[in-house]
């Protein structure tokens, strides 16, 4: 009898000792489950942090809503030298084009986005088929007065939403410089607006910022092969056809020049200025039987990143009409802009550029 006594009190005491052991394991696991958890909260706490951080500073650039959806409206101004004093509206553009023509001329197609106020923009003229490949890497609405049989094939082929001059509303003329007709068109935010709803254009796209840009000022001090950049000139045919940008080192902006003239807008007197530009060199052909050009603007091809007193060479790619131009360092790191307008001057191979 006592030996079963004996037996039984050790079966207890090992079934105490198992359950003891069983609770210690769960408790353990318990601890390990909730610090895991912990851990990963914490993980996600901080990968939350950094898109918060990331998008802030996206947020914060004052130039362009980046996350804004809205179609912009690429508008051709003219550059003729008759018409760049009467040029309005071009420092509310936050990318500006500048496109060599037929005649070794340029025209200038400004981009605009979430535009609030009633803008008087000007003065407007004609498009040429190689705008739309730009005005397409933004997915923009193209708005001009008249174009060449090219760009008029093109448009009436569906290739992009246009409004023009020849035949839609949103344009008045105005003559304060007694000039030619063709040099006296104007445009403005609020009529462009009534006109696209009228032809029930899409407003909103995925896909309607160019360039990528910085929250901060860049550097290119610290860039390898950089150069010093407080005149930049460039030619677009005859003396009377040479766009220039004057660097001023209290603003940290670009004056743009037109034939040896500084540029003002017409109307609010204000200098014509932008953060950045960038230099594309592009080759080009002119069009058998016609006096058009056709501009290399699909292919790859060199160039400057010039902003803040300082140029960098880059190179450019762009795969086909729709697709974006990218361009690239030398180490083939994508360029981020400052936080500021930018002119994309566009000019052929044939032409000299100076950097001074």
């Amino acid at each position: 009898m006592k030996n079963k006594k004996v037996l039984f009190c050790g079966l207890i005491i090992a079934c105490i000792l198992i359950l003891v052991i069983v609770v210690s394991i769960i408790i353990n696991k318990t601890k390990n489950e909730d610090n895991s958890s912990s851990n990963n909260e914490m993980e996600q706490k901080s990968s939350d942090t950094s898109e918060y951080i990331e998008n802030n500073i996206e947020n914060n650039i004052d130039i362009i809503d980046v996350n804004s959806k809205t179609r912009p409206y690429a508008i051709v101004i003219n550059n003729t030298p008759v018409a760049v004093k009467v040029q309005t509206g071009l420092n509310k553009a936050y990318l500006i084009y500048e496109i060599p023509t037929e005649g070794n001329t340029s025209r200038l197609m400004a981009l605009y986005k979430d535009i609030e106020e009633d803008l008087t923009i000007g003065t407007i003229r004609s498009a040429r088929h190689n705008f739309i490949d730009l005005a397409l890497e933004s997915d923009a609405i193209l708005i001009h007065y008249g174009w060449s049989r090219f760009a008029k094939a093109d448009e009436e082929g569906g290739a992009i939403n246009y409004i023009n001059g020849l035949f839609d509303k949103p344009f008045w003329r105005n003559n304060p410089e007694n000039l030619a007709s063709e040099h006296t068109a104007y445009t403005s935010i609020a009529k462009i607006k009534q006109t696209i709803e009228e032809k029930k254009f899409v407003k909103d796209s995925d896909n309607t910022v160019l360039l990528k840009y910085s929250g901060e000022d860049v550097n290119l001090a610290e860039t390898v092969n950089n150069k010093i950049a407080n005149k930049v000139i460039i030619p677009y045919g005859s003396e009377s056809n040479t766009t220039s940008f004057v660097y001023d080192a209290q603003t940290k902006m670009y004056n743009r020049v037109e034939n040896g003239k500084y540029c003002f807008d017409y109307y609010n007197k204000e200098n014509v200025n932008t953060k950045n530009i960038i230099i594309q060199k592009i080759d080009y052909e002119a069009i058998k039987n016609s006096k058009y050009w056709n501009l290399k603007t699909i292919g790859s091809g060199k160039g400057y990143f010039i902003t803040n007193g300082y140029a960098v060479p880059i190179t450019w790619k762009k795969d086909s009409r729709k697709e974006k131009t990218k361009y690239f360092y030398e180490n083939g790191e994508e360029i981020k802009v400052s936080d500021g307008r930018t002119y994309i001057e566009i000019q052929t191979n044939n032409q000299n550029l100076t950097i001074e």
